[in-house]
């Protein structure tokens, strides 16, 4: 029997609008209903549920659990700014409450890529520090790259420079197998070329042209990806976050609709 673990993120909550920031707890519940075990929320959805009693509260009430927890910053300079370090040290304060929750790090995309070598070192140094406080609280970290336009680590050659940049004594690599499809690589040759530096698995899925496509419909080989991570006894937690254009007015269904590919396609292989 597998140990992976399967939950959503709220990211499909935010491509509506912030119509959804501060409904955690709604979310919990549709996370719940699809059959996942937990969520993965993004820090400007928690709001009121950054008190941990509350926090915990909300999760037993709806019977889900906090895996992990994403704080997205520009980290632009070599060093955290005041506010940066502030909000990174809020959140490995909360995370004190929930020790078995992994710190997610997501730089938020910018407009371009110039002084892309000098901005890839930047972020790297940022977040090699947050992960050093982190751990020295107890509190696991890792690092999650995107793949818009100004993302500055897309691209096979920028992920040379980032996974060879963490310092993996204090955090490990989060692929998110839409991001790594849409810079142009296969998401199942990371994933085997890294995979000593897993700790978490994004699942997102995508049309060959390039359009984000609902769980289980795109072309990405899912079904290789997660044999692979069977087979290699992953015993992290896998992440969906959906990204169709159909979340933008129903993310709830969605989310539901996810569930059902999870428990139809994905909790078998699993098992195998």
């Amino acid at each position: 029997m597998s140990k992976i673990q399967i939950g959503c993120e709220t990211y499909t909550w935010q491509m509506p609008g912030e119509q959804y920031k501060g409904k955690l707890e709604h979310i919990m519940n549709i996370s719940a209903q699809a059959g996942f075990k937990g969520i993965e929320p993004e820090t400007s959805f928690i709001q009121h549920l950054a008190d941990p009693v509350q926090m915990k509260e909300a999760l037993s009430q709806s019977g889900q659990r906090l895996p992990v927890l994403c704080l997205v910053e520009d980290w632009r300079w070599d060093k955290e700014t005041e506010a940066e370090k502030a909000h990174a040290d809020q959140w490995i304060s909360f995370l004190k409450h929930f020790p078995d929750t992994l710190l997610l790090l997501v730089q938020m995309p910018g407009k371009d890529r110039e002084d892309l070598a000098e901005r890839q070192q930047n972020l790297l140094s940022c977040v090699n520090q947050i992960a050093q406080r982190a751990a020295d609280q107890g509190i696991e970290c890792s690092y999650h790259p995107n793949s818009p336009g100004g993302s500055i680590y897309r691209t096979a050659e920028d992920y040379q420079i980032l996974l060879n940049g963490l310092d993996e004594r204090v955090i490990k690599y989060t692929p998110d197998i839409g991001h790594i499809a849409k810079g142009g690589m296969d998401p199942l040759a990371i994933i085997q070329e890294y995979r000593s530096l897993v700790n978490c698995v994004h699942y997102k899925d995508m049309y060959t042209d390039g359009r984000w496509a609902a769980l289980g419909e795109g072309d990405i080989d899912m079904d290789a990806i997660t044999k692979e991570l069977r087979d290699t006894h992953f015993e992290g937690w896998i992440i969906v976050e959906d990204e169709c254009d159909e979340a933008i007015t129903d993310p709830d269904q969605v989310t539901l609709n996810a569930g059902a590919y999870v428990e139809k396609v994905m909790r078998p292989l699993l098992n195998d």
